[in-house]
């Protein structure tokens, strides 16, 4: 899970033919990703498409964002795990988070989406008033992040407990409305629902 200090985030989800390689890809650029100023990089694997996967880069500032998707050889890791399809890319700054637990490791289900709310204020305030709704659902945490590029556009992740939570809560016509109904419209990729599989923490 993201740490607090590092809430500039650089997020990937791409499908690949075997999701086996991306780990010891991004071990073998642990070099390239520290220039860029990259801090921890964190691995889903998709519970629902074998081939899905979605990474996530925490950096120190704004600045190697551009740089990096600029750089060749940021294509060039796609390429080397077998990417046929330009991937999704989103990066931003987190902006709200809710833990309900104080295990740093994440165990359970993620649940990612992109979505574009009319006004950013009054979606994190209606967030902070219900709150509770998702402590009751089981939700472990909560990640709300702010596009660089577009304040309106919003990654979430919510973290549950299992597989079971995740489907409960999925399944909601209350929440499926509020939160996943516009997920996977137009350029944006569908949820992306799975668990968390490798980290890596990168000194400077």
């Amino acid at each position: 899970m993201i740490p607090e200090t590092h809430s500039l985030v650089l997020t990937t989800d791409y499908r690949v033919p075997d999701p086996s390689r991306v780990w010891p890809l991004l071990q073998r650029r642990r070099d390239g990703l520290a220039a860029l100023g990259a801090h921890h990089v964190f691995v889903y694997s998709s519970t629902t498409d074998p081939e899905r996967v979605l990474v996530t880069i925490a950096l120190q500032t704004r600045e190697p964002v551009a740089e990096l998707l600029r750089s060749r050889a940021f294509f060039e890791w796609f390429d080397e795990v077998g990417v046929e399809d330009l991937p999704a890319v989103f990066a931003g700054e987190l902006i709200e988070r809710f833990d309900f637990v104080t295990d740093p490791v994440p165990t359970g289900i993620v649940v990612i989406g992109i979505v574009v709310v009319d006004d950013v204020n009054v979606f994190r305030a209606h967030i902070r008033e219900t709150r509770d709704l998702f402590l009751k659902a089981g939700i472990r945490r909560v990640r709300i992040f702010e596009a660089f590029d577009d304040p309106r556009e919003v990654m979430f992740l919510h973290e549950l407990t299992d597989e079971e939570s995740a489907s409960r809560w999925l399944g909601r016509p209350d929440i499926a409305a509020e939160w996943f109904s516009d997920a996977g419209v137009g350029a944006y990729p569908p949820l992306f629902i799975g668990r968390f599989a490798h980290t890596m923490h990168i000194e400077h």
